[in-house]
């Protein structure tokens, strides 16, 4: 038996114990029994035989044999030690025969932690095998708000659904939509076939993350894949070369470079918080190169049946008001429909900039992908698209702070229901889409602790609104916030309903005008290139920033009227934030604290309803084919 396979073996661990020291780490295996003390333990789940991924074994189960071990799980014991000797039995037989039974482990979070067979494991991780069998439980923690105990959450529903476990992700939201982008829309249980193929399709992208030392960003190679199937679609995997994925990795790779920075870092939340002031070079040759720009806006709907590109439609009229022969807008419709949306969008972005075109708006969600694709090929081209939550290195987002809006909105309607019941239409389980909802109900109970807020989605299927009105005998009713112009039907805002007559009280108000004629001063004047070198921004103004308002019409009493105008005036000078506080959940638990303001994160990523709310979270199931496209972007709180 030859012992100079151990020795290369105890210097890989000598090294790892030398770097975590220089860390000011533990250099030994981490022991489940130690980690778990800080955690309250719901349940243990027998899992049975498990093909254990050997990168994500992490320790042991007990404190006995953490020391003979280095944290890379390779061996630190002296030579001549009886571990040692049977360290190299393993091996031995390892390289002869294989590694017959199966190791006994715990699965925490992901994590696995073994109870027997330590040498087996640092044995397969000397060799670099991939995965060992495994008699496995899984301790599951109590549901938390900690968002690693969110994560393990939805893993285990991923878990459920696939039976794969060797990818991981560092943001809640982020297995469901995976489950979105990759399983088919109506299967709860993947079979075998399509098992097999999503793990071809993620060793291939693997590989080239590996070759680009991925793991050095700080992210996970389930994070960097996540992020290429929001941009190239799963379904074409099966299509490209090795060479060709490796060129789709290469011109998103700054988006998958800076996906460990924290999205509140990259957020602008209001005029001016971005400017860095151009010196007077940078002014003169701006002015002198510039004789007139040309934008694009390109929208998803047309404006005849669509109030949100409406909306927009009247930012690009501002626009051309403000700027007049300084400034030329060209509106494009990229048209979506079930099979080549993307394409389509993509191909409309193109066209405009071969029109001239040097700033393009792209103003929905599901022009994220294709306005992504086309930038990294034309990065002299200014894009930015209409979303919020991510940074992205190659274009700018931008959104509302609608929730503003909404919580002045609830206030009227909590004091305007005269039976406490409230109806509010919803459209998609969008990120930002639940904080509307929250802050609305919270406004309603601050005025009126009775009130109840009954929920209706958009994007759910077989959902009647007015069935749910009349079999609650709602009257004050908040409903969609924008219009076609062509709708015959005013019933938008919030309005009271009886005897099939409408009386308008109040409407939430996008003025994209202002923000729109703010970025193109700032290319005008400089300001935008010298905030380039902060890299990503997200632009997400509110009331402060002019873009979110509240309107109210004569039919709102006075009193009503003034107290709103007095709350909106403390968030516009941000004394007052509608989510400070403690904040009661649907289920009992709470977010926030007493004297806290919940972050923009926490904001944009809820996936919760408030205790005065009733109705649910749809399920991806349960959605429309067009809610699904726009939730596979930018879906939140749909497991």
């Amino acid at each position: 038996m030859d012992d100079e396979e151990y020795m290369k073996a105890v210097k890989l661990g000598q090294k790892a114990v030398k770097a975590a020291v220089e860390k000011g780490e533990s250099p030994y295996l981490p022991a489940l029994d130690d980690i778990i003390k800080d955690f309250s333990i719901r349940s243990e789940v027998p899992l049975g035989l498990v093909d254990i991924p050997l990168d994500q074994i992490v320790g042991t189960k007990t404190v006995g044999r953490q020391n003979s071990f280095a944290r890379n799980f390779m061996p630190i014991m002296n030579p001549d030690s009886e571990f040692a000797v049977k360290w190299m039995h393993v091996y031995d037989y390892q390289m002869d025969s294989g590694v017959a039974d199966p190791i006994v482990a715990y699965e925490f979070m992901n994590r696995f932690y073994v109870l027997e067979g330590n040498k087996r494991v640092s044995v397969l991780k000397y060799i670099h095998a991939f995965s060992i069998e495994g008699n496995v439980t899984r301790l599951v923690p109590q549901w938390s708000e900690d968002p690693q105990v969110r994560i393990f959450y939805e893993f285990m529903e991923f878990y459920r659904r696939t039976q794969i476990n060797f990818i991981t992700m560092s943001r809640p939201g982020s297995y469901q939509k995976l489950l979105t982008l990759c399983g088919p829309k109506d299967t709860d249980v993947w079979t075998d076939d399509m098992r097999m193929d999503f793990t071809s399709s993620y060793r291939r992208f693997e590989k080239v993350f590996e070759e680009k030392d991925g793991g050095k960003y700080g992210i996970s190679c389930g994070d960097a894949f996540l992020m290429y199937l929001s941009v190239y679609p799963y379904q074409d995997m099966e299509n490209i070369t090795d060479s060709q994925l490796e060129e789709q990795v290469n011109a998103i790779w700054d988006e998958i470079s800076v996906l460990k920075e924290q999205p509140e870092s990259t957020l602008v939340m209001k005029p001016g918080e971005d400017e860095t002031a151009p010196n007077i070079f940078t002014r003169f040759f701006t002015a002198s190169r510039v004789k007139q720009l040309n934008v694009a806006f390109i929208h998803d709907k047309p404006m005849g049946n669509s109030g949100w590109t409406y909306s927009h439609e009247l930012g690009r009229m501002h626009l051309e008001e403000v700027f007049k022969n300084e400034v030329k807008t060209m509106a494009y419709f990229a048209l979506f429909d079930s099979d080549n949306g993307d394409e389509r969008a993509e191909n409309m972005i193109e066209s405009a900039i071969e029109d001239g075109n040097q700033i393009i708006f792209t103003t929905s969600e599901r022009l994220l992908s294709a306005s992504l694709k086309v930038a990294v090929r034309h990065p002299e081209i200014r894009i930015l698209n209409c979303c919020v939550h991510r940074p992205y290195k190659n274009i700018r987002t931008y959104y509302g702070r609608m929730y503003e809006a909404k919580f002045l909105e609830g206030m009227a309607a909590g004091a305007m229901a005269a039976n406490d019941k409230i109806a509010y239409r919803a459209d998609y389980p969008i990120y930002g889409a639940l904080a509307n909802i929250n802050a609305f109900a919270l406004g309603a109970s601050s005025v009126n602790p009775r009130a109840r807020v009954y929920l209706n989605w958009i994007g759910e299927k077989n959902a009647d609104f007015s069935d749910m009105i009349a079999k609650n005998d709602i009257h004050v009713i908040s409903d969609v916030d924008t219009i076609r112009p062509d709708d015959k039907n005013r019933r938008y805002g919030l309005y009271i309903y009886g005897n099939g007559m409408a009386a308008n009280l109040a409407a939430p108000i996008w003025n994209w005008g202002k923000f729109y004629e703010k970025i193109i001063r700032d290319i005008v004047s400089g300001s935008w290139n010298s905030t380039a070198k902060k890299g990503a921004l997200n632009y997400w103004w509110g009331i402060s920033g002019g873009i979110i308002d509240l309107i109210t019409s004569k039919n709102m009493p006075e009193g009503i009227h003034t107290l709103i105008d007095q709350i909106r005036g403390q968030i516009y000078s941000e004394n007052f934030h509608p989510f400070q506080g403690v904040i009661y959940k649907q289920d009992g638990s709470t977010a926030g604290s007493k004297d806290t303001v919940l972050s923009p994160e926490e904001i944009i990523t809820m996936d919760y309803l408030c205790s005065n709310v009733i109705g649910r979270i749809p399920g991806v199931e349960d959605l429309t084919e067009e809610a699904r496209k726009i939730v596979s972007v930018q879906g939140v709180g749909t497991a």
